[in-house]
């Protein structure tokens, strides 16, 4: 017979029996037709029950008709138990979820592979030095004239590839169009050759595309030819325009690839010798990713070809005119020491990555806790139960089974908890990763990865139901096999010890526990003092238009543009910055003082008209606030870290200094208190504010190509302004345009998003590690009072007191909550040590530390504790003695 057949009789039990059963009967009814005695045939053929087994043996799997019949039993064990099976369920599937979540998001972001040919053969130039502050600092990004040097340098043995960050630009489909925001991205010719990818509509930029003097051609991203067109078709030949120049749209990429940036979808792919800047030497703007050619083993080339990169590297920037360009020597022999670097880029590369890899690793850390501690507290109710059930193992074992048998009649149990688990955890997983993600970043720029549920998560929930199934029943399932039947039938040779086995397995949870909360206080901490950061400025009510103006304006169109603007009715004040603070620009510059050489600190400037200072809020502490007629270079503010740097022990007022060797001085007439310019993590910088109307070398205005007009409202909610100003600043048809509006406020808040989302993530964990602690302690605590039921009846009988029934219940429970209170207050420590040297501005103090966990579990041990010391100050002497 065969084992399909087989199978299918396993499934078909009773019918099975039944054919069986008919087959046996008409066999005995031939004999007796045959003239044979009726009794017997019937003694001939023996017990038809015999007969029946031996037959059922023959024709069905036996091992898959002993596990249907294992997880019958186990399904209505759960049954038997409803309370108990669902909250067992409800907290592996929170664990489970969570799990698969936080996999889904890393995968997604560090590890799925591009949608491209040969992924794996996909890497990344990097390149280390020594910054000016004497730290190391990496950067990926290249010129393009020493991309070409190296391009036609190694091209027998990999091809190199140019890929700028996806940049948010302002672009317009025709000159009367509202101005939109779009992530174009600059690639040279043959990236989507070697990526070997498909065009699904017109063509892909090819190499005769990113040549000089090629027709300025464009590619649109399946994505966004799908949201901003429909799947247009007619969009083949439609003139884009972005800043001055016009390009053609030639095709739309493949639906899968949006680009290598992960975390950011491409709309735009525009060819890198497009771009003004990509005939500078000493500007670098794109990254270079290597390919390796067919037949070319990595292990062997990826090191010669590093050191000949580095090389040719050397050599380019040695022989560039323009690189160095005023720097000093020590500057330029430091910078040509870098080291060059490949790297794996097989899953793409972004800042996202750079961000959130060890964030995510720490939401992947506090997953796996909060499904270790559900795993031990339901493994602690099976063990429970398993011990209730001794006397039904021994009885198994009495009548043959074998302890293989016992050890799948757990494991069963467990694995239809883990399947009821996994069911409702992928619809939690399904829900919270693109909440998640959603959260990452503010609506206008969201972060966006493809979070597919293919064999990758499925296959990791695979492995994850297996590893709850060993978890949960291993333990119960070898100390149910190890009854001996003599003993347990007799009550047992230690009724102590899956009490002890139990407090084992309690004091494991709360040390579990005690590291997520330590991890969660810290998180919660840190974000609590970003965001308490003083600022020193105020983001109430604070409108920022972001503007741009083509080919530039002078300052007086901006100037007369911001009088408009104060006219409004509800708007109180309006000034003009450059960019805004907290915003996604920082410039810096070298200074200067008396002529001398630069100093090896830089600062960070920002222009500013005269009633910026005021409508930011940003006191003086010194001095006073720029005039109408001052003009940069002359005036300057500055901040007191600059002062502190640059004058030391000095007034700064009436002192003057250059930003960069033979440059115009600037006087300062004021100093502000610091204020955090570009990130809220990061130290105080050395920062100075000059006039935002400019003079070139001929003392003539210059023209500004963008700025930021700062808004201050009278309306609680500046938004409800933003609309009525953005047409007002259209109207006046003086070449400026609104390209994307926010508040100050909602600048500050974008800063602390990551230490939000982590600290949120984190207080739920916490929540939920608490949860199921208290569950465990309650399983516990209950167990006890009914294993000790005859005692504490007795106890109450020869007149024990309240306080003393209390301690007898609680005492045990809670010297192992202490005790493994203090292996988690160590493990803690450890991991809050750890965490604190991988980022910065994570920290808190070690009261906080203690006392909050602390706090925590004990009023978790209290509210749980109390129904078992209800239940056993409720127990009726009486009726014991009664039973008795």
């Amino acid at each position: 017979m065969s084992l399909w057949s087989r199978i299918s009789n396993a499934l078909q039990g009773e019918r099975l029996n039944s054919e069986i059963e008919e087959e046996l009967q008409s066999h005995i009814e031939e004999a007796i037709a045959s003239g044979r005695d009726p009794d017997e045939a019937r003694r001939t053929f023996g017990s038809i029950l015999r007969q029946r087994e031996a037959g059922h043996r023959i024709r069905v799997a036996g091992w898959l008709e002993f596990l249907l019949a294992d997880t019958n039993f186990g399904w209505r064990q759960l049954c038997r138990n409803k309370v108990t099976s669902a909250a067992a369920v409800l907290s592996l599937a929170l664990g489970m979820g969570s799990c698969v979540a936080a996999f889904r998001l890393i995968d997604a972001l560090l590890w799925r592979p591009l949608p491209i040919a040969n992924a794996d053969r996909l890497y990344l130039l990097s390149r280390s030095m020594t910054g000016l502050s004497g730290k190391p600092v990496t950067s990926d990004y290249w010129a393009t004239p020493e991309f070409k040097v190296m391009r036609d340098d190694v091209k027998d043995q990999a091809d190199l590839i140019a890929i700028s960050e996806a940049d948010r630009t302002d672009i317009t489909w025709s000159s009367d169009d509202d101005m939109e925001k779009a992530h174009v991205v600059s690639v040279s010719g043959n990236m989507f050759p070697l990526f070997d990818l498909e065009p699904a509509l017109g063509r892909l930029l090819a190499p005769a595309d990113d040549s000089l003097g090629a027709s300025p051609y464009a590619v649109l991203s399946w994505d966004y030819w799908n949201h901003r067109f429909g799947r247009d078709p007619h969009v083949l030949g439609r003139s884009i325009h972005i800043g001055d120049q016009t390009f053609e749209i030639i095709g739309v990429g493949p639906r899968d690839f949006t680009g290598t940036e992960k975390g950011t979808v491409t709309d735009i792919f525009l060819p890198v010798s497009m771009n003004r800047i990509g005939i500078q030497e000493g500007v670098s703007w794109h990254r270079i990713f290597l390919m390796l050619k067919p037949g070319i083993n990595p292990a062997t080339a990826l090191e010669p070809l590093r050191q000949h990169l580095s090389a040719v590297s050397r050599a380019f920037q040695a022989g560039c005119s323009t690189c160095f360009r005023g720097a000093r020597k020590a500057d330029i022999d430091r910078y040509l020491k870098q080291k060059l670097a490949i790297s794996s880029a097989g899953a793409g590369i972004s800042d996202l990555q750079k961000e959130y890899r060890r964030f995510l690793g720490i939401l992947g850390l506090l997953a796996a806790l909060v499904l270790l501690i559900a795993c031990v507290n339901v493994a602690n109710m099976m063990t429970a139960q398993a011990a209730s059930r001794a006397q039904e193992m021994a009885l198994r074992i009495s009548i043959g089974a074998g302890r293989s048998r016992l050890v799948q009649l757990i494991l069963c149990q467990s694995g239809l908890l883990a399947l009821l688990a996994s069911a409702l955890g992928a619809l939690f997983a399904a829900w919270s990763a693109p909440f998640v993600l959603g959260l990452v970043n503010p609506p206008d720029n969201p972060a966006r990865l493809a979070l597919p549920a293919d064999w990758r998560v499925l296959l990791f929930g695979f492995g994850l139901i297996l590893l709850v199934v060993l978890l949960l029943g291993l333990l119960p399932a070898l100390r149910a096999s190890s009854v001996r039947p003599v003993a347990a039938l007799k009550g047992g040779e230690d009724p102590h010890s899956s009490r002890r086995l139990m407090r084992a397995a309690i004091a494991l949870q709360v040390a579990f526990c005690f590291l997520v909360l330590f991890l969660s206080t810290l998180f919660v901490a840190s974000f609590q003092r970003l965001q308490n950061r003083p600022l020193g400025f105020s983001t109430d009510r604070l409108l920022l238009l972001q503007t741009v103006a083509g080919k530039g304006q002078l300052p007086v169109v901006w100037n007369q543009t911001a009088e408009a603007l104060r006219a409004v009715p509800g708007v109180d004040s309006v000034a003009i910055s450059g960019w805004p603070l907290l915003g996604r620009i920082q410039i810096n510059s070298e200074i200067s003082i008396n002529g001398a050489p630069p100093s090896p600190t830089s600062a960070f400037f920002l222009n500013v008209s005269p009633s910026w200072r005021a409508t930011m809020k940003i006191p003086l502490i010194s001095g006073h606030d720029f005039r109408p007629q001052d003009t940069s270079p002359g005036a300057a503010i500055v901040n007191e870290t600059f002062a502190k740097t640059f004058f030391p022990g000095q007034d700064p007022i009436g002192r003057s200094f250059e930003r960069g060797a033979d440059q115009p001085p600037n006087k300062i007439v004021g100093v502000t208190p610091d204020t955090p310019y570009h990130d809220l993590r990061e130290p105080t910088r050395a920062v100075f504010y000059v006039p935002f109307d400019q003079i070139d070398n001929k003392s003539d205005p210059a023209a500004v190509g963008f700025a930021t007009f700062a808004i201050h409202t009278d309306a609680q909610n500046p938004l409800a302004l933003a609309e009525s100003l953005r047409q007002l600043i259209a109207q006046r048809h003086n070449g400026l345009r609104v390209s994307n509006v926010t508040t100050q406020l909602d600048l500050f808040r974008d800063q602390t998003v990551r230490e939000r989302l982590i600290a949120m993530l984190a207080t739920f964990f916490a929540a939920v590690a608490l949860l199921l602690a208290g569950i465990g302690l309650y399983a516990v605590l209950n167990y006890s009072v009914l294993q000790r039921r005859r005692e504490i009846g007795i106890r109450i009988a020869i007149g024990s007191t309240r306080a003393g029934i209390v301690r007898i219940v609680t005492l045990d429970t809670f010297l192992t909550i202490a005790f493994g209170g203090c292996a988690g207050v160590g493990l803690g420590f450890g991991a809050v040590r750890y965490v604190e040297s991988l980022f910065y501005q994570v920290k808190a103090t070690d009261a906080d530390m203690i006392a909050l966990p602390a706090c925590a579990i004990l009023l978790t041990a209290l509210v749980a504790s109390l129904p078992a010391v209800l239940r056993a100050l409720r127990t009726d002497p009486t009726e014991i003695l009664r039973a008795e």
